[in-house]
């Protein structure tokens, strides 16, 4: 299934064979035919991300090798006028990675090698295609780690969190990807070797790290990023209280930040989250409460000793109905279990879910939770929440069958309406997935015809032709007239605060 969201229309067969057969043929004297796909059955893996509910097979898949082979297939596609999408692991969840049906994919799985490991200046240079993970277990016999941990940092590769500006559950102490990564070094559409940042504490010229970090694949081809390791904590425990009502759970999580304590993670699943990962992993959650928090505390004994007490007495005063303090490593990895396999529980129960990525003030939480059940009514689907609380990013997930047209039409009625509430309550339409295809309408509603033309032309100084991720992030002009139309036809723009069309 194309995405509605799709930039291009649909070409006809012959032109999408004879524009395949033009790209291979240039293509293949840039890399090793084996380094090339382009028959249906080998292509249909690359088709969408994480966010399946829409597909789109790449004209070409290209796995380059070396960076010698990556300049010279961007080099080519820019002289051809090819669209380019550059891919990681493809876990991303709002479409940033679905090909172009006229472009090239440009896998870069096979550049995953931990060039250096640093622990004297606490850093470790690797390429886009390393884990996550395996950062921090590089890293793990000199005592260091990598903070950001995002639910798929199994899988999901350094690449894709700096395009995304990835997160995770201990975000809230220890920062987003654009807060541990000192420099990125790649390609331009037109092949020109770039590099953001430096590896010493600061760089000459503009900020453009933060500015390529979190650019979704638009502005460059990242290959090797340098990122900051910080020292292992001694301890680490959790505290899983319960709660009987969201509106007390949400207001908890305002008051533990109120009283000047940053947790190390702040996470919050409403009663049927829970249930579906409880089943899922057994992790012990009170499957009576409507809400429940994980508030993580790590540092030295005495830090932690401490900061789990002002926590618990925080969490009592706010209402908690019980409160489980772990007491070992094994406890404390059972608890975040159920969190980190939030997105696999709820698999587990659904055909398809959209997780949606929007993110409110902390005081607006229980607001939040309490419309979405609304919500569920008014578009006759289920939503289990989960997010991270103590920086009010949240990961509405909207359960149905992509199989049946009117579920999805209902999942993407129902998605829009969380993330235009959360811009109603003084939020944003993503915390840390991305906009990619899946947000380019609520883009409409979060930004002025005049900063979406700001942000295109950032991305014009890169990429004049437009061919790196085209079509995605950045709504066109046309496009919010268009959408602006069909809400007040709709009469879905209720909220006040909202601009009009």
């Amino acid at each position: 299934m194309s995405s509605p969201s799709s930039p291009t229309p649909a070409p006809s067969a012959a032109e999408r064979a004879q524009r395949q057969q033009q790209v291979v043929q240039a293509l293949l004297s840039c890399v090793p035919e084996h380094a090339l796909l382009w028959q249906t059955e080998d292509t249909t893996p690359y088709e969408c991300d994480g966010l399946t509910a829409y597909r789109q097979r790449p004209l070409v898949v290209c796995l380059p090798e070396t960076e010698e082979e990556v300049q010279a297939v961007l080099q080519t596609c820019h002289r051809l006028q090819v669209p380019v999408v550059a891919r990681g692991a493809g876990t991303g969840l709002s479409g940033g990675a679905m090909p172009h049906a006229m472009g090239v994919t440009l896998s870069l799985a096979k550049f995953n090698r931990i060039l250096d490991v640093d622990p004297t200046s606490r850093t470790a240079r690797v390429q886009c295609g390393v884990r996550n993970l395996a950062i921090s277990e590089a890293a793990a016999p000199y005592g260091l780690y990598y903070a950001p941990d995002p639910s798929s940092q199994i899988a999901c590769t350094i690449g894709g969190n700096v395009a995304e500006n990835s997160g995770g559950v201990h975000c809230l102490k220890y920062g987003l990807t654009v807060h541990n990564v000192l420099r990125v070094r790649g390609f331009t559409m037109q092949g020109e070797p770039v590099t953001f940042g430096a590896e010493a504490l600061d760089a000459p010229g503009y900020d453009l790290l933060a500015a390529v970090i979190g650019s979704e694949g638009m502005l460059a081809v990242a290959l090797e990023v340098t990122v900051k390791l910080v020292p292992k904590p001694q301890l680490a425990r959790c505290i899983m209280a319960s709660f009987d009502d969201v509106r007390k759970a949400g207001d908890a999580v305002a008051a533990v930040i109120a009283a000047g304590i940053i947790p190390a993670g702040l996470e919050m699943m409403d009663k049927p989250m829970t249930a579906a990962v409880e089943d899922f992993v057994k992790a012990g959650y009170d499957l009576t409460a409507e809400a429940i928090l994980l508030c993580e505390s790590d540092g030295t004994p005495e830090e932690v000793e401490e900061e789990i007490g002002r926590m618990s007495a925080v969490l009592t005063a706010a209402g908690a109905t019980a409160i489980a303090v772990s007491t070992s490593e094994e406890e404390r990895a059972r608890f975040w279990s159920g969190r980190k396999n939030a997105f696999p529980a709820s698999g587990r129960i659904s055909p398809d879910y959209m997780c949606m990525d929007s993110t409110i003030p902390r005081k607006r939480l229980a607001d939040i939770l309490l419309a979405i059940s609304e919500m569920e009514k008014k578009y006759q689907l289920r939503c289990c929440n989960v997010f991270h609380a103590g920086d009010g990013n949240l990961h509405p997930l909207i359960l149905f069958d992509a199989n049946d047209p009117d579920q999805l039409r209902r999942c993407e009625l129902f998605g829009a309406d969380i993330l235009e509430t959360s811009v109603a309550m003084g939020g944003t339409v993503t915390g840390e997935h991305g906009v990619g295809v899946e947000k380019l309408n609520s883009m409409c509603v979060q930004f002025t015809t005049e900063e979406n033309a700001q942000m295109m032309a950032l991305k014009r100084a890169f990429d004049p032709a437009g061919l790196l991720n085209p079509g995605k992030v950045i709504p066109t002009l046309n496009r919010c007239a268009e959408y602006g139309k069909m809400l007040v036809r709709g009469g879905r723009l209720s909220h006040p605060d909202l601009p009009r069309f």
